[in-house]
């Protein structure tokens, strides 16, 4: 039954676009407080989190949908600035698997834009794994002195600060001129006498929406 409460918790935190704890205080508490089995855990804990964030980010898709033809395409734009090039797609990739920052900003703007969300959930999942398994390892073998960081980082005000800042900045994807800032990346591309291949422009855009 306690799994169950833990996978609940856990999902209904991720499906929150800011202000939520983070799920590793979650699992550290389940394994502190319940004395639950640490692999059970982990692996609850990274699927309810991916479950989680990917409805959060569909939830945010229905939303990019209400926005006016102008903004749809500033979105575009920067589906072409994060996509074009494989690069710069395997290194958004790279930034859902190891990224310290709340998770929750980034799976709203990945929303926002046009792009696959199953192989950022994915990758997600997988860096979650890594980070969940160190967490409740440390809470397991050293379960006296992590009361207090628990307090810190849910009360932190740096962390509060942060959440607000990235969700501001992902609010805002849709009104920034995407267009002229593509524009500009090419043009400075081509004044460096790049090719279409190097500047990724011949490469078909982002991946369908899932």
């Amino acid at each position: 039954m306690r799994y169950l409460l833990l996978f609940l918790i856990v999902f209904g935190v991720n499906l929150l676009p800011a202000f939520g704890p983070p799920t590793w205080t979650l699992l550290v508490f389940a394994r502190l407080t319940w004395h639950l089995d640490p692999v059970a855990i982990v692996l609850i804990g990274a699927v309810a989190a991916m479950s989680g964030r990917f409805v959060l980010a569909t939830g945010t898709r229905h939303f990019r949908g209400r926005l006016s033809e102008k903004r749809r395409a500033n979105l575009m734009a920067a589906d072409d600035l994060l996509f074009a090039k494989k690069g710069r797609a395997w290194a958004v990739l790279a930034v859902f698997v190891v990224s310290p920052l709340p998770s929750a900003q980034l799976f709203v703007a990945a929303g926002l834009l046009d792009v696959a969300l199953v192989p950022l959930t994915l990758a997600f999942f997988v860096g979650r794994l890594a980070s969940y398994s160190f967490y409740v390892a440390v809470a397991t073998l050293a379960e006296r002195q992590l009361g207090g960081v628990l307090r810190n980082v849910l009360g932190s005000p740096w962390s509060i600060a942060l959440q607000v800042l990235l969700l501001a900045a992902a609010a805002a994807l849709p009104f920034i001129d995407w267009s002229r800032v593509r524009d500009r990346v090419r043009r400075r591309a081509a004044a460096r006498g790049e090719s279409p291949q190097q500047t990724g422009d011949d490469l078909p855009g982002p991946p369908p929406p899932t």
